[in-house]
Order: structure tokens, then C-alpha cells, then sequence
């Protein structure tokens, strides 16, 4: 696309990410809906991916198996009881995707990443690696009290029960845990998924397609990417997850592993290598229409916030990034008192 000229180059927008005349406060928003839509459609099958990862549960990983355990769940606990701990993602997602996305798109500008003109593979890859370990700070208690709501058996009444219980029994070190295990997973899973979306999308997008937000290209490379980057960081994630379970487990080697070297050494001694790829399609299935759905909407929330009054929309900017930055430092400081960081 660089060799085009300038009149037909001038209509090949920086489709891949919120254009730049968009504020902080409008990313920050954008990324909030992102976030809980993401999640919230597709949590079902997260809901299963946590159930095929915790150590006592079938090692199975086809996605008949997969289908068969969500009919299960159906018929012993409700339909509902598939969005079983949803309250703790949609309290948590949104201020977590809203730093993610207000830190991606700063970092992405300090790199020089919005030159429209040039391919910036690295500088979106960098930029998605710092997006998350901002984000994971503060999202990493509610992923906690997620899975443990999500496990079969679990007794907890609502989120704040289970938080107050795990706090009570096993202290504010287990909301972070697993925090080194997944900014290990977190941060290529980012690089991957973004380096990707920015790659397809500008292979995928037609030439003769209109200038600004073209759904097809968010949705079809943001699904490839989201795809990917989930695939390969598969066994990661299940570190995470018996990281994030041990407190409810009932075998003593479970309850009391430590890091990720422990916690990777009881999954290969009890399943062998195909334990690592444990609840890889629900994973897939999961992130695939997730990372879409983020990536198409995060450029439309803007334009939609382009229709308000002016003052309006300063206020709801200012505020975002007040709470944005409070939220930030809290995690930060929770960290710090932790020494994870």
C-alpha cells in the first residue's frame, strides 16, 4: 500500500486501531465495552475450558467432549449456571480493557506505531505487552474469584462471598498468585494476537473497501489472531488455572503448590505432555469471536461518542481517566505491598 499514491493512499486508514484523533478518555471507554462484550458472550465455553483444566477433571480435549460437558452442565445445573461467576468478569473487564486499551494506544504512539504509511509489527507487539501488564495488575483478584466460581461444586453464594472467603482462609497472596504465571502467558499471548490482527488485517482488507472502520477485516482477523495467540499459549493457561483452583482442591499437593516450575510438574506427572493443551478448543472457541467482537467494536464505541454534545463527552473522558488512573495505582500498590513486583 505504500507505493500507492497519495490520492489513493489517503483512504487507507489506520484500520487496525482507534484513529488518532481520538482522546484517551474515548479509547479508555471504547475498551471498556470491548472488554465485557468480549467476555460476556462467549463465557460458556470459558466457563468449560476452567472445568477441563482443573486436576481432577477428564482429560479429554476433543470438542465432542467439550459439547457432551456443556449439555451436563445444562441438564444438573440450569442453563444459567454457565455464566456462573460472569459478574466478577463484567465488574472487572471493563476498567481492566479500558487501561488496557488507553496504555496501548499511549505506548503504541511513543513507538511511533500510528505512522499509517509504514507496517509497525514490533511497536504493536510492544505495545500490547505493556497494555497487559497494566491491565492483568488490576484484572487478576476478579480472574481469581472467576475460576473458582466456575469449578464444578463450587458453593460460593455470589463474588463478594467468594472473595471474602478466599481472603479470609487464604489471605490477599492468593488473588495474586498466579500473576507472574500470567503476565508469562498474557504478554505473548498480547504480542501474538496483536502482531497478527495487525498483519492480516492489512492482507485482508480490500483495496476498493470504503475508508474508516470496515467491519469484515476487524472481524475475520481479529478472530484468526484471537485464535492463535490462544492456541499457543494453551499451556500457560492451565498453569494458571491450578494456580488460581489450588485453594479448592482436596489432594495436599495440589493445595500447597507454588509457582509455575511446581504447578507445571504435577500437570506432566499426572497427564503427561497433552496435559498442557487440557481445555485447548473451549480456549480456542472462546478467544476466536471474543478477540473479534474486541476489535470491531473498539473502533465504532468512539465514533458513536462523536454524536454527543461536547461537554458531555469531556466529562465522561475526564472521569474515565481519573478512575482509570486511581484504579492503576491501586493494583500497583497491591503489588508492591505483595513484593510480586
Amino acid at each position: 500500500m505504500a507505493g500507492k499514491d497519495k490520492d489513493e493512499g489517503g483512504d487507507d486508514d489506520d484500520f487496525e486501531s482507534l484513529p488518532p484523533n481520538y482522546s484517551l478518555g474515548a479509547n479508555m471507554l471504547a475498551g471498556g465495552f470491548a472488554g465485557i462484550a468480549e467476555h460476556s458472550v462467549m463465557y460458556p465455553f470459558d466457563l468449560v475450558k476452567t472445568r477441563f483444566q482443573v486436576i481432577s477433571s477428564s482429560s479429554s480435549r476433543s470438542p465432542s467432549r467439550m459439547f457432551k460437558t456443556v449439555q451436563s452442565i445444562i441438564k444438573t445445573d440450569g442453563v444459567l449456571s454457565l455464566w456462573r461467576g460472569l459478574p466478577s468478569v463484567v465488574v472487572g473487564a471493563g476498567p481492566a480493557h479500558a487501561i488496557y486499551f488507553a496504555t496501548y494506544e499511549t505506548v503504541k504512539e511513543a513507538f511511533g506505531g500510528n505512522d499509517e504509511l509504514k507496517h509497525h509489527p514490533f511497536a504493536a507487539a510492544g505495545s500490547g505487552a505493556c497494555a497487559t501488564i497494566a491491565s492483568d495488575a488490576f484484572m487478576n483478584p476478579f480472574d481469581v474469584v472467576k475460576q473458582r466460581m466456575q469449578i464444578k461444586g463450587s458453593t460460593y453464594q455470589s463474588i463478594l462471598h467468594c472473595a471474602k472467603t478466599v481472603y479470609t482462609k487464604e489471605g490477599l497472596t492468593a488473588f495474586y498468585a498466579s500473576y507472574p504465571t500470567t503476565l508469562f502467558m498474557s504478554i505473548p499471548f498480547a504480542a501474538i494476537q496483536i502482531a497478527a490482527y495487525d498483519s492480516l488485517s492489512r492482507v485482508i482488507r480490500p483495496r476498493t473497501a470504503p475508508p474508516g472502520n470496515h467491519i469484515p477485516t476487524h472481524l475475520i482477523a481479529g478472530g484468526m489472531a484471537g485464535a492463535l495467540a490462544a492456541g499457543l499459549t494453551t499451556p500457560l493457561d492451565c498453569i494458571k488455572t491450578v494456580l488460581q483452583t489450588r485453594g479448592t482442591a482436596t489432594d495436599a499437593e495440589i493445595r500447597s503448590v507454588k509457582g509455575i516450575a511446581k504447578a507445571a510438574t504435577i500437570i506432566k506427572h499426572r497427564y503427561g505432555f497433552q496435559g498442557f493443551f487440557r481445555g485447548s478448543w473451549p480456549r480456542i472457541i472462546t478467544a476466536a469471536p471474543s478477540t473479534a467482537i474486541c476489535w470491531w467494536e473498539t473502533p465504532s464505541v468512539p465514533s458513536a461518542l462523536a454524536a454527543l454534545p461536547s461537554k458531555i463527552l469531556l466529562t465522561l473522558q475526564q472521569e474515565l481517566l481519573r478512575t482509570g488512573q486511581e484504579l492503576f495505582h491501586q493494583a500497583l500498590q497491591r503489588l508492591i505491598a505483595l513484593r510480586i513486583c
